[in-house]
């Protein structure tokens, strides 16, 4: 499989690319990296130094992998974290080759706004475009539970409500979607969930919910799920996976008491996921 993932990339700790593209390759997935920005650090930090880097130039890289006659190879072109405006053009063009190249290829997206306890914390044009123009363009879809709410112009918090929102997706155009942190209120204490839904059902899975705000957890989730998803077609199977692998990292990190993701570290949680924890199948 191969996977071109447009998205943002660090030099200390792990978000954007700098959090996906070690777990795809793990796993055995060969991934062509095209970065969005590059910086010293997330922005979570407050103070961050390095440059966005400008559509134009974004679109060269990906040019240049169309001149090498790399597109009918790509399986996936994921994205994620978008820094301004002008990128999504460039995204959807690079589906829109992709696809043409390869019509098998799949737009996985991962529509980062924000989240329930920090907020919206995009630029303000980023979460209109995202449900306007981006995500009606996309496969697959793995939006948090607060982005699911903006992407449809609902309260997702019960299981019933979270599958409608879904759904509302699903039809304005991806297939697939899977939503993650869903803490809804019926829940037991102390654990968080994440939702799949497509054509063929509807699936949870409940893990602990540790004491720790982990950036790019989400961009570990995206990249695991999209690339099971797409090498077994069965969203129960990489439910679990995914949950299994990305539970066990942010055990990891919690245990060493670092900020940042202990990436390296739980490296055989993604290629020897313990599986763990049961999926559910709820529709």
């Amino acid at each position: 499989m191969k996977i071109l993932s447009i998205q943002s990339a660090v030099a200390y700790g792990h978000v954007g690319n700098s959090a996906a593209v070690f777990p795809l390759q793990r796993i055995g997935v060969e991934v062509l990296p095209v970065y969005t920005v590059t910086f010293s650090n997330h922005t979570g930090y407050g103070a961050w130094r390095g440059p966005l880097i400008s559509p134009d130039d974004v679109r060269d890289v990906i040019t240049g992998i169309e001149e090498r006659g790399v597109l009918p190879q790509i399986d996936v072109v994921l994205s994620g974290y978008q820094g301004g405006e002008g990128i999504a053009d460039v995204i959807l063009d690079a589906v829109a080759r992709v696809k043409a190249a390869n019509p098998s290829a799949v737009y996985a997206c991962d529509p980062v706004m924000g989240n329930a306890k920090s907020g919206c914390f995009v630029a303000p044009a980023i979460p209109d475009l995202l449900r306007d123009r981006v995500v009606p363009a996309a496969d697959i879809v793995t939006p948090n539970q607060f982005e699911l709410g903006y992407l449809t112009g609902t309260s997702p918090y019960t299981l019933e409500a979270t599958l409608e929102s879904a759904d509302l997706v699903r039809a304005s155009g991806p297939n697939t979607v899977l939503v993650t942190s869903v803490e809804r209120p019926d829940r037991p204490a102390d654990t968080i969930e994440m939702l799949a839904v497509d054509d063929r059902g509807a699936w949870i899975v409940r893990t602990p919910l540790l004491p720790l705000k982990a950036n790019g957890s989400g961009d570990v989730t995206a990249a695991l799920f999209t690339a099971h998803y797409r090498s077994t077609g069965d969203a129960a199977t990489a439910l679990a996976r995914t949950a299994s692998s990305v539970f066990d990292l942010l055990e990891r990190t919690h245990e060493s008491g670092e900020r940042e993701l202990q990436l390296v570290e739980a490296q055989e949680s993604y290629a020897h996921p313990r599986m763990q924890f049961d999926v559910t199948q709820v529709r």
